[in-house]
Order: structure tokens, then C-alpha cells, then sequence
């Protein structure tokens, strides 16, 4: 990009350059060259808005677990309604699309990337935690409305619903499964929870 030419909110067309990186070649080809070639600017950009290649992917995990917490709230808006089985399908369909499978290779193959994520999510993977704690408050709210058995003990199908899904979805290359092989997972392990 030429010198003086203005971009429009730098941080997010960064972010997406590296979602494009992390996409078509994994998380082994991300370096800073690598996302602001494909943002089509400056590496200097890169390093004027962040402290260093790092801090900017601590910033990109960041933004993609805001971006959970939005549908989190959504996905609980959405309990007494439907079928729980068919709205938690739903849900991690959309949550292990094929960007947030990239940013869990990221932050499991990246050392200092999870170190720095430590200081603020000290527990668990980002992103893959943070969505065990959306499920499990969906499923919360669905208990409470009698939807779901009164012991179900959503903090252990919520983290259970994401690792069963999660092994689905990880092969970042390959065919995505379809919707009915999620919704058996989602049944399966809802089998002893559902009331009634």
C-alpha cells in the first residue's frame, strides 16, 4: 500500500488479513510479513498499532472470544424456545467454523501466544473454554425452565458438547461434518438430561 493512503480501522483489516493466512495455510505460515502482505500494507503498520507480532495475535484471540460472548447471549435468549438439541447444533456449527478451528491451532501451536493469554484468561484454551461456558449457560437457563433434568450437571455436558464437537470440526482441511453428525453428538450427550 502506498505511503499516505488511509485504512479504514487498521486492527480489524489485520485481523481479517490474518484469518485469510491462518485459513488457506495454517498456523505455521503466520508470520507478520505474512498478514500484512495480505492486508496489503506496510509491516511497519502492523508493529505501529501493536507492540509485537504476539500482542497483536493476543489482541486477534481476544476479539474472535468477544465475538463468542455475543452469540453466548444470543444462543441464551433463545432457551424455552425450540429444541435444545437443535439450537446447541446450531450453535456449534457456528462456533467451530472454520476460522475459530484456525485460532485454536494458533493458540495451541504458539507458546508466548498462550502465555500472554494467561494473563487474561488464566484457566483453560481460550476460545474453546469460552464456549464451554456459553454452552454451559444456555444449558443453565434451559435447566431452570425445567427443559432439562434438574441434576443435569451442565458444567460437565458443556465442556463434554465442546470436546465431542470440537474433534468433528479439527481437521481444518477437510470436509466439515454435516449438520446431522453434529445433532447425534448434541444427542447423545444430552441423552440422560433432557426432561421428560
Amino acid at each position: 500500500m502506498p505511503t499516505g493512503v488511509a485504512i479504514r480501522d487498521v486492527r480489524e483489516q489485520l485481523f481479517e488479513a490474518a484469518e485469510q493466512v491462518l485459513l488457506r495455510n495454517g498456523p505455521s505460515a503466520l508470520t507478520s510479513r505474512a498478514v500484512t502482505t495480505e492486508a496489503g500494507c506496510a509491516k511497519g503498520v502492523l508493529h505501529r498499532h501493536f507492540a509485537d507480532f504476539d500482542a497483536f495475535l493476543t489482541e486477534l484471540v481476544l476479539d474472535r472470544v468477544a465475538r463468542i460472548e455475543a452469540r453466548a447471549e444470543a444462543l441464551r435468549a433463545r432457551a424455552g424456545t425450540g429444541a435444545v438439541a437443535d439450537h446447541l447444533t446450531e450453535a456449534l456449527t457456528e462456533l467451530f467454523g472454520a476460522v475459530a478451528v484456525a485460532v485454536i491451532g494458533l493458540v495451541t501451536s504458539r507458546d508466548e501466544l498462550r502465555a500472554r493469554l494467561r494473563e487474561a484468561r488464566p484457566t483453560g484454551v481460550p476460545v474453546l473454554t469460552d464456549a464451554a461456558n456459553a454452552i454451559a449457560a444456555y444449558l443453565a437457563a434451559e435447566r431452570s425452565l425445567g427443559r432439562l433434568a434438574p441434576r443435569a450437571d451442565v458444567d460437565v455436558l458443556a465442556p463434554t458438547l465442546i470436546g465431542a464437537a470440537h474433534l468433528l470440526f479439527a481437521d481444518r482441511t477437510g470436509t466439515p461434518p454435516e449438520p446431522a453428525a453434529v445433532h447425534k453428538v448434541v444427542t447423545t450427550v444430552l441423552a440422560g438430561a433432557v426432561a421428560g
